[in-house]
């Protein structure tokens, strides 16, 4: 890889880590900020779309390091926030926190970071996050831009009570359960909104004394106009479109683990990795058919990645030597590759 490259040296682990340390002291997070804003205009530059939906939600990451702090999930390491794009699951923006950050705190400034990493003529049409962004300014926000949205909802009293007000008669069949909707309004919204309600039966413990609740209660809140059902297989796609892409960033990427002490070098570590995911994933979009844009990355690295050849240097050229049977593949990529570079 060095040859063809024409690298004749390539840095220790220690100048990649000096290089992290300088990097995240000296503003180098906004940089790389700035590179993901030219891939993604790049990516979205000719894709049909003109709005997407954004999906945040924030992940844990477990570090041993003496800076690290501890998370609400009991252990220490750190709590990045993440915003894919539902359409093309690239990743719009990041945010590196401390262990000991809420999931919730400052989601509106990152929704709105997110929006400014668009290119000029894109929008974010629609939003979609689990009950860490629960809060009356999203949902202003939200219904101020025109943005339609599906948030989890907490079980506080006044929605507690919201739901005891449901009449019998209010309740329909849904799955293994039962789906309800009512109108429901927070101190600090403009507005009010949707409060969509689902009742799930929940098996007693037999071997417990005391009585336990007999259904669980799952809530969501949204302006959307479409029925119940639809409105909770929309947020439902959180887990293909924000969860599942997280763990890829995570797991394939190498983001599970972070290699520094210093957090500020872990995050300008964590950006790069999020300039991997996207590179990577603009390339499975651009230079490859629709039967492979929802393989991982692990699937990509076996099938294409893996594939056994020669690189032969002849004639003032490189050549790639593979078995016959793949060569209509890696011709494919080589077009189209070479038509994105030229658009």
């Amino acid at each position: 890889m060095r040859e063809v490259l024409g690298m004749q040296r390539i840095p220790l682990s220690d100048a990649v880590g000096d290089w992290l340390r300088r990097c995240g002291e000296n503003g180098g997070l906004a940089g790389l900020a700035g590179v993901n804003r030219r891939i993604l205009k790049r990516a979205l530059k000719r894709d049909g779309n003109s709005g997407y939906t954004l999906d945040i939600d924030a992940t844990g990451i477990e570090a041993e390091k003496k800076s690290a702090r501890m998370t609400y999930k009991g252990y220490t390491g750190y709590m990045p926030i993440v915003g894919h794009l539902a359409e093309s699951g690239l990743v719009i923006g990041d945010d590196f926190r401390e262990g000991n950050a809420s999931p919730g705190s400052c989601n509106l400034e990152f929704i709105k970071y997110c929006r400014r990493q668009l290119p000029g003529e894109k929008c974010i049409k629609g939003f979609r996050a689990d009950s860490a962004s629960y809060q009356a300014s999203i949902i202003n926000y939200c219904q101020a831009n025109g943005i339609k949205f599906a948030i989890g909802g907490d079980l506080d009293a006044a929605v507690v009570r919201q739901i005891n007000s449901l009449g019998e008669s209010d309740w329909r069949t849904y799955q293994n359960g039962f789906i309800a909707e009512t109108i429901h309004c927070m101190n600090k919204t403009d507005q009010a909104f949707r409060l969509i309600v689902i009742r799930r039966p929940v098996q007693r413990d037999i071997f417990e004394d005391g009585e336990e609740e007999a259904s669980r209660y799952t809530v969501i809140v949204s302006n959307c106009s479409e029925d119940m059902e639809a409105v909770v297989r929309w947020y439902n796609q959180r887990g293909e479109c924000s969860e599942n892409r997280i763990k890829e960033l995570k797991i394939g990427f190498g983001m599970e683990r972070m290699p520094c002490g210093q957090f500020e070098a872990n995050a300008v570590f964590f950006r790069m990795g999020v300039l991997a995911y996207n590179v990577g994933r603009m390339f499975v979009l651009r230079a490859l058919s629709p039967a492979w844009h929802r393989r991982q990355v692990r699937t990509l690295r076996w099938m294409l990645y893996e594939t056994a050849g020669k690189v032969v240097f002849h004639g003032g050229a490189i050549w790639l030597k593979v078995r016959r049977h793949m060569e209509a593949l890696f011709a494919g990529v080589r077009l189209k590759s070479w038509e994105f570079a030229m658009a």
